[in-house]
């Protein structure tokens, strides 16, 4: 009943509610899409490797290692001699070895040498493979395979020649010149730092820097890091431990999950900004709702007294502009669902592109749960004051029908 009379009191003055209803729904779209948001990027976050058991690298703490093996940010300390990486790659409860040699870069983006089995093992997102877009696999010393992004931003196409610069930062003068590469392959896009680095084979870098190619034994004297993936999650830990205490050289495994968690548990505090800046704005939106509903009151007096008049108490009308408050969340909430789903299949393909953010649909978490539970606290709170207003408008009206 308080819902079937709240709503036609809405209906009585469409325009002021209509607004109401808009400012709501803005709002819950900015608080709920920042948490969409949140939620869909720590996922993709957690995705940007899948099916590696441990990254091996110099042991200068793992988040370093995680930052430049994975996410190509910053540089190693130091480097792995080939000989390490053969010993470890070959323990009997590794499956497969990836290897990774940075520090050449083109035109800003970073060169990886790496061999075939980067695009057999490695994989992202929920253990899926890389695939190539077009072309193939290392064909000779000089093949270069793009990322998508690296592709797409130099507008490179298959057979295209580019030249690898020495450093993060290059200049004519480190330019490799004399041996220039040519795409043999352009990777699909992943959302992840995949797409924005080039892939070359070690052989073809040690030829970059001088090295006789014509050897068939010519292995690189060193590399930048290594992936693996064993026979049996089980040995994990054992693996672990062997290279942490490898005799030869210090060396650092990491599993990857791990260093991933702890690298998205620094970045908690833009969360919790985004958090207290949402709350903000709902509360504004609440607020407006509280003045729309007051300034409401004087026009519904000959309301007030009719209710008064066929007995209705001040309990009823204060229940009837709570449930004409919650009315105008409810509309706020189908408004602001619809206008994210909408917003989501808009936004999602720049997402993707641009931050590698994929959005699978909208999650109802933790966060969300806890958010909406809020705003309807929040909303009977607001509604609380109007509904006192109407109250002692009607006690007052009591008297005048005496």
């Amino acid at each position: 009943m308080f819902f079937k009379l709240a709503w036609r009191s809405l209906m009585q003055r469409k325009g002021s509610v209509s607004l109401a209803v808009l400012s709501v729904a803005i709002s819950l779209i900015l608080v709920l899409g920042i948490e969409q948001l949140r939620s869909h990027t720590k996922n993709s976050f957690g995705r940007t490797i899948s099916g590696v058991d441990l990254i091996v690298g110099a042991p200068t703490g793992q988040l370093n290692l995680l930052l430049y093996s994975i996410f190509h940010i910053g540089s190693a300390s130091n480097h792995i001699s080939w000989e390490s990486y053969r010993k470890l790659s070959n323990l009997s409860q590794v499956d497969w070895a990836i290897p990774l040699s940075l520090g050449d870069s083109h035109l800003g983006y970073r060169v990886v040498g790496t061999s075939t089995g980067f695009l057999d093992h490695y994989q992202y997102g929920n253990k899926r493979p890389l695939e190539l877009s077009t072309g193939q696999n290392f064909i000779d010393t000089f093949s270069v395979i793009l990322g998508a992004e690296v592709a797409r931003e130099l507008n490179y196409r298959l057979d295209d020649t580019l030249i690898l610069a020495h450093g993060l930062v290059g200049t004519r003068f480190t330019e490799h010149g004399e041996n220039p590469f040519i795409v043999s392959g352009i990777l699909k896009p992943t959302g992840t730092p995949v797409d924005r680095a080039l892939y070359v084979s070690l052989v073809g870098l040690e030829a970059v820097h001088g090295v006789n190619v014509e050897h068939d034994d010519l292995v690189p004297t060193n590399i930048t890091a290594f992936l693996l993936g064993l026979k049996s999650p089980m040995a994990t830990f054992q693996v672990q431990r062997e290279i942490n205490e490898y005799s030869k050289e210090p060396l650092l495994a990491i599993l990857p999950g791990i260093a991933i968690s702890e690298l998205w548990q620094i970045l908690g505090g833009i969360e919790r900004v985004l958090f207290f800046v949402s709350a903000l704005v709902v509360f504004a939106a609440l607020l407006g709702l509280c003045i729309l509903l007051l300034s409401t009151m004087r026009e519904r007096r000959s309301e007030i007294v009719l209710l008064r008049t066929i007995g209705s108490g001040p309990l009823f009308l204060f229940l009837l502009i709570q449930a004409e408050a919650l009315l105008v969340l409810l509309l706020g909430v189908v408004l602001a669902t619809s206008g994210l789903i909408l917003g989501g299949w808009l936004v999602e393909p720049i997402l993707i592109d641009k931050f590698g953010v994929y959005l699978d649909g909208i999650v109802i978490g933790e966060h969300t749960i806890v958010l909406l539970v809020l705003v309807l606290v929040s909303t009977l709170i607001v509604a609380a004051f109007p509904a006192i207003s109407a109250c002692r408008q009607s006690l007052g009206y009591s008297d005048l029908l005496r």
